[in-house]
């Protein structure tokens, strides 16, 4: 697993060795469990972002804003 945290491509971040060797020990149901999670954090901290940098937004807005760039665009 060497290597993992040299990734120069950019926008992308590995994980650790020592992380991937905790994470290869999980199930797959725990590391779906671990992903939400992160997405779930990931679309809070967008959000509350948001609202700071768009005082005047409202609130659907500023999900609408977020789901957009949570998809890529896709939205």
């Amino acid at each position: 697993m060497h290597g993992r945290t040299e990734d120069s491509r950019p926008g992308l971040e590995a994980v650790s060795d020592e992380v991937a060797v905790i994470l290869a020990r999980k199930t797959g149901a725990e590391r779906l469990e671990i992903a939400s999670r992160m997405f779930a954090s990931a679309r809070r901290m967008l959000i509350h972002h948001l609202s700071d940098e768009h005082p005047d937004w409202a609130r659907s807005q500023v999900e609408a804003e977020a789901a957009r760039r949570l998809s890529h665009g896709a939205v």
